[in-house]
């Protein structure tokens, strides 16, 4: 096969991907596959599942338990004690979620990628002037869940959260090739945006971001659930303190987790667009472990993912 008639059937797939994740009623669909996956009847569980692992590489071998009532159990599935060590090195925040790495470095002011070639800023995804001066040259980490991961995610450090903004939107799938077609995605679609203190007074944020097929995000520290549905006030106080590794809510199936840090934080080694990373696993160190040996300040190109300003 010739490079450019590989080229033009990578392409033809992209489209064909696009098109039937996006070019489609998306809510409407979003809202049937909720009522479908909880549907719990042995029969529709089983083949539902035995579909799901067709088109995906679902590992079950993880899970806590072995049979499930419905689809969303399964998506919603525990893991056995122990299947994620949570590092316990002071001075860093460990991956809140299994994960591939997405965009990630440094913040260009009030700008970050989304994908190459494709920026989008702090005030369109934040929305709250005050946030965006906080984390304005901070580091993110922006990780992607597939559907066939852990759904579930965790504290990356001792913590206490004090609100959470929820912002409703719409469900794009937030797979790499829509990253690269839509712009501003994270923008437009539902998210939570999630504040929190770490002990040593340092604020940080994760951002939630909802997709196609899942539109509802579980938080523990709040009594509702955050969906399409959802008409509640935006920003909603809470007071929850979490330790390092701690539960704190999950998605209804694959999405994104983008985790803010003001500046002064830096990424771990090995932490770079691609990577794949477990929750419990180092992801960003605090200013005071900059030149530690276990995650060094100075990691070769490679190992970093520095946004480059345009």
């Amino acid at each position: 096969m010739t490079m450019r008639r590989l080229i033009a059937r990578l392409a033809l797939q992209e489209d064909l991907n696009f098109l039937l994740t996006n070019r489609i009623p998306r809510q409407t669909l979003t809202h049937f596959m909720g009522w479908f996956s909880k549907i719990e009847q042995p029969l529709v569980c089983r083949a539902s599942i035995a579909v799901w692992k067709l088109f995906a590489d679902l590992d079950l071998g993880e899970a806590r338990q072995t049979r499930f009532r419905s689809l969303h159990d399964c998506f919603t599935r525990q893991l056995k004690d122990g299947a994620r060590p949570v590092d316990a090195t002071p001075g860093l925040l460990v991956s809140p979620c299994d994960g591939i790495v997405g965009a990630c470095g440094r913040i260009a002011g009030t700008q970050l990628i989304q994908a190459k070639g494709f920026p989008y800023t702090l005030p369109e995804l934040l929305g709250d002037p005050a946030l965006v001066e906080r984390y304005r040259d901070g580091s993110y980490v922006t990780l992607r869940l597939t559907s066939s991961m852990y759904h579930r995610f965790h504290a990356p450090d001792d913590c206490h959260v004090d609100r959470v903004t929820y912002i409703s939107g719409d469900t794009w799938n937030v797979n790499p090739i829509a990253l690269r077609r839509v712009e501003k995605l994270f923008c437009r679609n539902e998210r939570a945006v999630v504040e929190a203190t770490l002990a040593g007074g340092q604020r940080i944020l994760l951002v939630p971001v909802a997709a196609v097929l899942v539109a509802s995000i579980r938080l523990h520290c709040l009594g509702d659930l955050l969906s399409l549905r959802y008409r509640g006030p935006n920003r909603i106080a809470c007071a929850a303190d979490y330790r390092r590794g701690d539960e704190m809510g999950w998605f209804e199936h694959g999405s994104t987790i983008i985790v803010f840090t003001p500046p002064g934080f830096a990424l771990c080694g090995g932490i770079a667009e691609g990577s794949r990373v477990r929750m419990g696993q180092p992801l960003l160190q605090a200013p005071a472990l900059n030149t530690a040996a276990t995650c060094p300040d100075d990691n070769p190109p490679e190992n970093r993912c520095a946004l480059e300003a345009t």
